[in-house]
Parts: structure tokens; sequence; C-alpha cells
């Protein structure tokens, strides 16, 4: 059994019992979540896909850690001008332990 949901512009495709990273969600650690937005259900043997959503089917979870990723490094170059730009990112990131999808 699998979904496919929607959450911070990104599709996941998730089964019971993962742990998925997304895009920070507000919350402390153990609290509930709950994904409405599920564009695709299969149970093994009927497969449901939304219109754009499924009304009927919902995922819960809890959250599990809030953290930031590891450091990517922009540098922005142009030769022979003297141009340099650099510059750091640590994208925020919640992950989600997936308990059960309902249907």
């Amino acid at each position: 059994m699998y979904a496919i949901v929607k959450t911070g512009g990104k599709q996941y495709k998730i089964h019971e019992g993962d742990i998925i990273r997304v895009e920070k969600i507000e919350g402390n650690i153990g609290n509930l979540v709950s994904f409405d937005q599920v564009l695709m259900f299969s149970d093994g043997e009927n497969t449901s896909i939304g219109q754009p959503v499924l009304d009927n089917v919902a995922v819960k979870g809890h959250i599990v850690e809030q953290g930031k990723e590891k450091k990517i490094i922009v540098f922005k170059y142009k030769r022979r001008k003297r141009y340099r730009r650099k510059q750091g990112h640590r994208q925020q990131f919640t992950a989600i332990k997936i308990d059960q999808i309902e249907a």
C-alpha cells in the first residue's frame, strides 16, 4: 500500500513506516501531522488517481526531527571581469514518520 502526497511544492511516494524529509513544517518533535493533498493511492490491487486530489484518503504521521541539511556553496564567477560572489545555504527540513494511510 502506498500513496503519493504533495507538500512543500514537491511530491513524495510514501509507504506506512517510512521516514521522509520534507520542507520545514511548523511543530515540535512528536506532534501529529496530516497530509490531505493525496494525489494517488494504491492498495496493491486497486489504484485511485485524484483530479487533482483524493478526498477520502488521508496520510497521518508524527514529527521525528527538525533540522538543517548540509551546506551548499553558491559561487558565481565571470572570467576576466574580477566578479566573484560566494554564498552558502542550508535548507531547513522536517523528518516525518508515516504512521498510517487511511482510505
